[in-house]
């Protein structure tokens, strides 16, 4: 919590924390509306019965949502390292019960429905290891701070 205190002390706020988070999860609404692309993709592949499999159906809509999410950080100007820190966030708790779905005890609802919600309290346990990234306006990140000299904004 000593970074979180750093961040708010350098005039970071919980309101750009939280309003960051509801953009995320926006943009990660609107890359799941490309998973019928994946769908038309195994499709044309010949591979209808792969992507029917619940494993593979929930990896191509997690790759839809880290897309939509990626879009966004990269035009908010987030490095790549916090961007690939928050694409994890969205894919391992589906893959941590790939298991549980496999030896029978979860079925596809449960499957969907239990990966979407510890995916929510996972993105925000990434936002909290770094929350100078996600308290601080966006001008001030090293890597936006950077950006803008490259560009000759700043000094």
């Amino acid at each position: 919590m000593k970074r979180v205190s750093r961040a708010l002390a350098a005039g970071g706020s919980w309101g750009r924390f939280w309003w960051h988070y509801v953009q995320m999860v926006i943009a990660m609404m609107v890359g799941m509306a490309l998973t019928p692309l994946g769908g038309m993709l195994f499709k044309s592949l010949g591979a209808q019965a792969v992507y029917a499999r619940p494993d593979v159906h929930t990896l191509v809509m997690a790759t839809a949502m880290t897309i939509g999410m990626t879009v966004w950080m990269v035009i908010r100007r987030h490095g790549w390292r916090p961007i690939a820190e928050m694409a994890a966030a969205m894919y391992l708790p589906f893959i941590a019960l790939f298991p549980l779905l496999w030896a029978g005890l979860i079925d596809e609802g449960a499957l969907s429905g239990i990966g979407h919600m510890l995916m929510l309290p996972a993105m925000a346990g990434v936002m909290l290891l770094r929350p100078e990234e996600y308290m601080m306006p966006h001008a001030h990140h090293a890597h936006a701070t950077a950006h803008l000299q490259e560009a000759g904004e700043t000094k």
